[in-house]
C-alpha cells in the first residue's frame, strides 16, 4: 500500500484506499510495533508554520517509530520568509527529503507547489481548506468503537471549518451514513464541499445535509462532535461572533437527546466555550482515544505516501 503522490485531500484517496489506511490505523493503533520499519533510510521534513500540539507530535514520532529520521521546520525557518517562492523551495527540498508534512493557514495549492513538481509526496497535516489525517484519525476511533461504519449517524456541531470539510469528504464515502453538519449562519461549510459530498454520499445510499437551525437535528445519533470555535490561524470576520456560535455549546443537556452517542472533539478544547468540562471529561467522551489515535494514523498515512 503505497501512493508517491502523497495526500493532500481526501478525495485524493479512492474508496479502497481510504479503508485500507482506517484500517492500517486501527491496526497500528492495537500494536505501534506491527511493521518492519518501512520508512528506515528515509528523511521527513515536518514543516508547521501553525502551532500543533497532536499532529506535529504524531508525525515526528510516527517517523520515528518506522524507522525514519524528521527533521522539523517553523514558521520563519526556510528562506521563504525572506522572499524565495514556494516552487523553488519545493524543488530543493525535493532533491534531499524523501517526503514533506506541512500545517499552513494557506491555501492547499501551496502544499502542491512544495511537491518539488510532484517529485516528493507532501501530507496535509492542515491547511486552510482541509485537515484530511484528522478525518483519518476520526474514522480510526470510529471504527474502534463500532466495527462497522455502514449506517452510522453523525452529527457535527460549530463552524464549518477544514476539519468539517474533511469529515464531510471523509463520511460521504460510508455506505448508508447519515451526516448531519448543524452550523452557525455564516459559518457554514463551503458550498462546493457540501455539494461534492452530496453527490458523492447519494452514490453510496448515504445521506449529508447541513442546517443552521439548532432544533432542526436527526431524532437519532450515534455519534455527537464539535471542534473549537477559534480554528487555528484563522479569524472571524464579526466581532460579536461569540453570540452567533453561544447556541451551539454542547453541555449535558445538549446530549440527552441522544443518551447511547458518544462525543468527540478534534482538541484542543476550550471548556466552556464550544463544550462543557462535564462532556468533555464525561463516560460518554471518546476524545482521549480519538487523540491518540493521531500517532497511529500519522503512521499509517506515512506508511502509504512514503514507503
Amino acid at each position: 500500500m503505497s501512493s508517491p503522490g502523497g495526500l493532500l485531500r481526501i478525495n485524493d484517496l479512492s474508496d479502497d484506499a481510504l479503508a485500507e489506511v482506517v484500517a492500517r490505523s486501527c491496526a497500528l493503533f492495537a500494536n505501534q510495533k506491527d511493521h518492519a520499519a518501512p520508512l528506515a533510510g528515509k528523511v521527513v521534513g515536518i514543516l508547521f508554520a501553525q502551532t500543533s500540539t497532536r499532529t506535529r507530535t504524531a508525525f515526528t514520532v510516527g517517523t520515528i517509530r518506522l524507522g525514519g529520521t524528521p527533521i522539523s521546520y517553523g514558521r520563519d525557518d526556510l528562506q521563504t520568509n525572506t522572499g524565495e517562492t514556494l516552487a523553488d523551495t519545493g524543488v530543493i527540498l525535493a532533491s534531499m527529503l524523501d517526503a514533506l508534512v506541512v500545517r499552513t493557514s494557506a491555501p492547499t495549492h501551496d502544499l502542491e507547489l512544495l511537491s518539488g513538481q510532484s517529485r516528493i509526496p507532501v501530507i496535509n497535516a492542515m491547511a486552510k481548506e482541509e485537515h484530511p489525517t484528522q478525518a483519518i484519525a476520526d474514522l480510526a476511533t470510529l471504527t474502534l468503537r463500532f466495527g462497522s461504519l455502514n449506517g452510522l449517524k453523525f452529527l457535527y456541531v460549530g463552524e464549518g471549518n477544514n476539519t468539517a470539510t474533511a469529515l464531510a469528504a471523509a463520511l460521504s464515502r460510508v455506505r448508508g451514513c447519515q451526516a448531519t453538519f448543524l452550523t452557525p449562519p455564516g459559518y457554514g461549510l463551503p458550498d462546493k464541499t457540501v455539494a461534492e459530498a452530496q453527490r458523492s454520499a447519494e452514490l453510496r445510499g448515504a445521506t449529508m445535509t447541513e442546517t443552521h437551525d439548532i432544533n432542526d437535528v436527526p431524532a437519532i445519533a450515534d455519534v455527537v462532535y464539535t471542534t473549537r470555535w477559534s480554528t487555528t490561524g484563522t479569524t472571524k470576520p464579526d466581532d460579536r461572533w461569540r453570540e452567533t456560535f453561544r447556541p451551539y455549546y454542547i453541555d449535558s443537556s445538549f446530549m440527552k437527546r441522544w443518551p447511547g452517542a458518544v462525543f468527540m472533539h478534534d482538541l484542543p478544547a476550550h471548556r466552556g466555550e464550544e463544550v462543557s468540562a462535564e462532556v468533555l471529561d464525561g463516560p460518554a467522551s471518546i476524545a482521549w482515544q480519538q487523540a491518540a489515535m493521531k500517532l497511529s494514523s500519522a503512521m499509517a498515512v506515512l506508511e502509504y505516501c512514503v514507503a
